[in-house]
């Protein structure tokens, strides 16, 4: 009886204590939501500037990582050593490489209890995800000494792909801005950040084998006021661009690499050429030209030239690509491939010339010749490529990734075919369409995909299934084209809260899902985080639903 009055007595002890260091959220906000987790109800774990964050050697860059991260959450400083360090009697966290448990790609477990919380993963990107869930366990504020609740967490994603994309060609970020954007995706368990660096409106990305495409390809002379749509269409008179150098791409990539984010660059070719024509007219189907970098949106056959099949064009992209491929460590480069309008190939007598002696029978066949050339280039450099559907508007060897933006059955015909598939559909996945109704809402492209639609939406076809051919669906991603974003707080705008559902459609099995406790788990625990970072969001999301007429 003396036992057990001691061990309730303990007990309140130990509920007070956590109640007055200051309760962390519960579990089950967590987002995305894990696969499985469970509260012991134990004491919680004191952490507090004496503990110190262990880690085994693949792990250092992490616990540095981590490191920073308290020190801006909590406002604890605490030192890192390898396990190795003189035993302290103090809290630890231990951050371990672990191949027996972790036996999944990107899985991690997070136990704690004693004095003690351990992370354990098998590579960098699961170790990552359960440093943020471990986060998304502390709370919000600056503390001497903060209380962890006990748990055991056993957690990994749903997809292989999980995505966002960010266009900085019609809108180009700062630096700081790019890391802040890769810091969401972490935080959310994206693995992957698509940089869209081309197109029409201007080039980003310093090649330093053709200049020409930053001293003239970066830069436009005016940009459209308002909508594209609106008549008459209205420019300022503003020189507009700039680029990121190879140094800032490199720096770009160590960031991302120590959150497990992998970088895909794009560089769209062959239609969403003009700022390259701009630089270089010898590369277009009308080389005499006074082509200029384009100044308003949308893809416009008769404005917009494409790419000519000619030597200086396959010198041009062979060179390029390389160059492109030293860069980036992804396995992966994107070549866009979408929307090349293939008038100007029908006008060219030069064009139609070299489709007959390359036994072409038409521009479609055309396209994918360009497409082969470039996965070709790729291949030397143990490169694959990606590119929008449309590249399997021709016979296209199975080694290419599909990204599709089109509906389900764009998704269905690819994988029919054996091509790897990413799941980006318009609808309801691209985020610069609006997520509100209100005709007063900020300036969108077109289109209504709001938090639910995002939340509900399920990248596995079930006609796939039925086939047996859902392993080609590797995942999913959120697009962001920025012609209506001219700057970082916009971009948060127009994601925020979508990423947040895109991770949990990403992540957690659609059995766990409930959109109703998602807005809970949102307006609870996420919506102060959107606040601790400083960051834009639409906060109408609740009033904005597809109920809406």
């Amino acid at each position: 009886m003396k036992k057990r009055w001691l061990s309730c007595l303990l007990g309140l002890f130990a509920v007070v204590s956590f109640r007055c260091q200051g309760q962390a959220p519960q579990a089950n906000n967590i987002v995305p939501r894990p696969v499985s987790f469970n509260a012991t109800g134990e004491r919680p774990v004191t952490i507090d500037r004496h503990t110190v964050i262990l880690f085994d050697v693949p792990y250092k860059a992490q616990a540095e990582y981590l490191q920073g991260l308290l020190l801006d959450q909590c406002d604890l400083g605490l030192a890192i050593s390898t396990p190795n360090a003189k035993p302290s009697r103090h809290t630890k966290i231990q951050l371990m490489h672990d191949t027996i448990e972790a036996n999944r790609p990107e899985m991690y477990w997070l136990e704690s209890g004693g004095p003690v919380i351990r992370i354990k993963a098998r590579d960098v990107a699961g170790m990552v995800h359960g440093i943020q869930t471990f986060l998304q366990l502390l709370p919000l504020q600056k503390a001497k000494q903060v209380a962890f609740p006990t748990v055991e967490i056993k957690d990994y994603p749903r997809f292989a792909y999980r995505g966002m994309h960010l266009d900085v060609s019609r809108h180009i970020f700062p630096l700081d801005f790019l890391k802040k954007y890769i810091d969401y995706l972490a935080f959310h368990k994206f693995n992957n950040f698509h940089w869209h660096l081309t197109d029409d409106q201007g080039w980003r990305l310093e090649i330093k084998s053709y200049p020409k495409l930053t001293q003239v390809g970066a830069w436009r002379n005016s940009t459209l006021i308002g909508h594209f749509k609106d008549t008459p269409a209205r420019y300022d008179s503003t020189r507009y661009g700039g680029f990121y150098t190879q140094d800032q791409v490199r720096e770009v990539v160590r960031y991302a690499t120590v959150r497990g984010i992998n970088v895909i660059p794009e560089i769209d070719i062959p239609g969403h050429s003009r700022a390259i024509i701009a630089s270089y007219p010898e590369f277009s189907t009308k080389p005499d030209s006074a082509w200029q970098v384009a100044n308003t949106w949308g893809m416009y056959n008769r404005q917009n030239n494409v790419l000519a099949p000619n030597p200086e064009t396959f010198r041009f992209l062979e060179t390029m690509f390389q160059e492109v491929a030293d860069l980036f460590p992804s396995p992966y480069i994107h070549i866009g491939g979408d929307e090349c309008s293939k008038i100007w190939w029908k006008a060219s007598p030069s064009t139609q010339a070299f489709m007959k002696v390359n036994g072409l029978k038409d521009e479609k066949e055309l396209q994918t010749y360009f497409i082969e050339q470039v996965s070709g280039y790729l291949a030397k450099k143990n490169k694959k490529v990606i590119g929008w559907h449309e590249i399997l508007e021709g016979d296209l060897d199975t080694s290419a990734v599909v990204m599709n933006w089109g509906g389900a059955a764009e998704g269905i015909a690819a994988a029919k075919r054996r091509h790897p598939v990413i799941m980006t559909p318009g609808n309801p996945l691209y985020f610069d369409n609006y997520q509100s109704r209100n005709p007063q809402d900020s300036l969108a492209i077109h289109g209504y995909n709001p938090l639910e639609a995002v939340y509900q939406y399920n990248p596995l076809p079930a006609e796939l299934q039925q086939l047996r051919l859902d392993k080609y669906i590797l995942g999913a991603q959120g697009n962001v084209w920025t012609e209506y974003m001219g700057s970082p707080a916009k971009v948060e705008y127009m994601v925020f809260p979508r990423m947040t559902a895109l991770s949990e459609v990403l992540w957690t099995d659609p059995k766990l899902k409930d959109f109703t406790d998602f807005k809970r788990r949102l307006k609870t625990a996420i919506l102060p985080r959107y606040a601790f970072w400083k960051s834009a969001y639409f906060s109408d999301f609740e009033r904005w639903t597809l109920a809406d007429k």
